[in-house]
């Protein structure tokens, strides 16, 4: 789907970010986190932060307890932000979901109702086993007007326990790894100094990132492990992720940042320069 302000030639760019994750539960938590910094980066007051808390939470939950029938499959959520809201597509792969409330679920027991109640716009659409689509727009304070989603960019074959994003402004890293990072590693039960120790060097690598990518758009991949988190950012041009390494130095103190991640290192892909990051636990 194409907004009408993304046309050939135009010089203005999508304004959100994709994400592809497994289908479980614990996952929902860190969607919320990457689209309430989106959110808040574009200015959305409380109440229409809490309206897409809760729309975002019942449309995944559906996908988790309805989609794949306990099987597992990919949770795809492509969001868009501009001057009046924000526009969330809900998508699964799988048989499926329900629109109608649950009440032994582990959701806020409302359905699709609460989601449409909340939206400024709500549709749903697919069929048997094709799969669902939901589409969901809250504005920034009430009110707004229809929204569009930028043409997505090609995600990567699904991988168990595999989440990646795509986000499509690099100004717009920052806020959302930040909130990531900080909700999957206190999930890996690292202590508060270690989470601590990420989001410092997530914070320095985002702040230094952003004029790294040729194209302004950002991939951003994240594996668990047992107790460990591993992040990989990219594509980046030749060179451009050893210099992001260079400036996490810091001369006045004779160290770096790059100290404080278990490892840090450069690779190859065919579409550019990855920076690889891992935290783990303390030992």
């Amino acid at each position: 789907m194409r907004s009408s302000s993304d046309t050939p030639g135009s010089e203005e760019r999508p304004k959100g970010l994709q994400i592809m994750l497994p289908a479980k539960a614990e996952n929902v938590a860190v969607i919320r986190h990457a689209l309430a910094g989106l959110a808040e980066q574009i200015g959305m007051d409380e109440p229409g932060l809490a309206d897409l808390k809760t729309v975002v939470t019942e449309a995944c939950m559906n996908v988790v307890l309805h989609a794949y029938e306990d099987a597992p499959g990919p949770l795809n959520v492509e969001a868009e932000a501009d001057g009046s809201g924000l526009t969330v597509i809900v998508r699964d792969q799988g048989v499926g979901i329900r629109p109608q409330a649950d009440t032994e679920r582990d959701s806020l027991r409302l359905g699709l109702s609460l989601i449409a109640a909340l939206s400024s716009s709500f549709s749903i659409s697919g069929g048997i086993d094709r799969g669902t689509e939901i589409t969901m727009r809250v504005p920034l304070q009430g009110g707004g007007a229809n929204g569009g989603i930028g043409d997505p960019v090609e995600m990567r074959p699904y991988k168990d326990d595999r989440t990646e994003l795509v986000i499509d402004r690099s100004e717009l890293l920052a806020p959302v790894l930040a909130r990531i990072v900080g909700a999957l590693a206190a999930r890996r039960d690292l202590s508060v100094d270690r989470v601590s120790d990420a989001v410092l060097v997530t914070d320095a690598i985002a702040a230094t990132a952003p004029r790294r990518f040729a194209d302004g758009r950002v991939r951003l991949g994240l594996d668990e492990g047992d107790g460990s988190i591993d992040l990989r950012l990219g594509p980046m041009e030749s060179g451009a992720a050893g210099r992001i390494r260079e400036e996490l130095e810091l001369p006045d103190v004779g160290g770096s940042l790059e100290k404080l991640a278990d490892e840090l290192a450069v690779e190859e892909g065919g579409d550019g320069e990855y920076l690889l990051i891992r935290f783990a636990a303390a030992p």
